[in-house]
């Protein structure tokens, strides 16, 4: 088979050839959205400087489902842990969690947030809300929010993230098979980038 350099060189041998229309070639992409922000020239990560940029409002909404025995579940809805009001517990640590983002998560700034709310509903086995595998557990549902230069998706997503883990931490005594699944972004609006849905995509 010849090579793509060999193909090249390959001359037309007619005018029809000559004059064939050349196969559509993608137009450039958005250079800013190429570029790995938190990587120099040298392919050193840093912080990126943002003190160029405007000061807009930003609003970011994540997800995270957590898993577990349909007992586990009971025991969490009628307040039968032993550690206590875990869904209270795990709506405060996903507001102390999106608050130290930037003692997680090396290159993120700090923010002065203007939002933070966690929402936690129970995931029945069967009707509105079910998921089709039948699996139980909790759907988590953060809005973050800040007037600044940067963020705020990371901030949304560690209060998801935060928030299901306090809660596989609450209940892990009884129930070590937990799952933590479906972390993700939901919807960002503010800054260069303006508004992102995750749309059609989301899936709870």
């Amino acid at each position: 088979m010849d090579s793509i350099e060999d193909a090249s060189c390959l001359k037309p041998n007619s005018a029809a050839d000559a004059e064939a229309p050349k196969p559509a070639v993608a137009g450039p992409r958005d250079a800013y959205r190429d570029q790995l922000t938190h990587v120099d020239e040298k392919g050193d990560v840093r912080m990126v400087d943002v003190s160029d940029k405007d000061v807009t409002k930003r609003i970011a909404v994540a997800e995270g489902t957590i898993l577990m025995h349909p007992e586990t579940q009971a025991m969490v809805l009628e307040d039968r842990a032993k550690k206590g009001d875990v869904l209270a517990c795990a709506r405060v640590a996903g507001i102390m969690g999106a608050k130290r983002t930037s003692d997680l998560i090396p290159m993120c700034h700090p923010l002065p947030l203007t939002k933070a709310k966690v929402d936690i509903e129970p995931i029945p086995a069967s009707g509105p809300g079910a998921r089709p595998d039948g699996r139980v557990g909790f759907h988590v549902v953060t809005t973050t929010g800040v007037t600044g230069k940067t963020g705020i998706e990371m901030e949304a997503l560690t209060a998801a993230s935060i928030a299901c883990l306090t809660i596989y931490d609450m209940c892990k005594a009884v129930d070590r098979g937990m799952e933590i699944v479906d972390v993700r972004l939901l919807h960002k609006e503010g800054g260069r980038s303006g508004v992102w849905e995750r749309g059609a995509q989301q899936v709870i």
